[in-house]
C-alpha cells in the first residue's frame, strides 16, 4: 500500500493496458486492512481508499495475483459480507433415465 496514485496507475497501464470505461482496479494490502480502488470514469482515473479500524476485508478464493470481481462481489468485499454460496443451488442432470 505504499504506492501512490501515480504508482498504481502505472501498474494498471503496464500490466493491463489502457483501462476500459467503467473498469475498477482493486488493491488490498497483505494484512487485508486497507483497500485502494482505482476506477476509470471515461476521461481519467480516480482513487478511492478505505482503511478498517477493526477486522479484515474478506477476499474471494482465487489463485494467482489477479481475480475478476463483478459489482456484487466488490460491494460485498467493501461491506464485509461473507458469501455463503458461489455454486448454483440447482443443477439439472442430463443423464436422467
Amino acid at each position: 500500500m505504499r504506492r501512490s496514485f501515480s504508482g498504481l496507475s502505472a501498474l494498471v497501464y503496464q500490466h493491463l493496458g489502457r483501462p476500459e470505461s467503467g473498469a475498477y482496479y482493486v488493491f488490498v494490502n497483505r494484512l487485508r486492512t486497507r483497500v485502494k480502488i482505482l476506477y476509470w470514469d471515461g476521461d481519467g482515473l480516480a482513487l478511492w481508499y478505505k482503511r478498517l479500524e477493526k477486522g479484515r476485508f474478506i477476499l474471494p478464493a482465487f489463485s494467482g495475483a489477479r481475480v475478476a470481481l463483478d459489482r456484487r462481489q466488490l460491494s460485498m468485499l467493501l461491506e464485509g459480507v461473507v458469501p455463503l454460496r458461489t455454486a448454483p443451488r440447482f443443477r439439472l442432470e442430463n443423464n436422467i433415465s
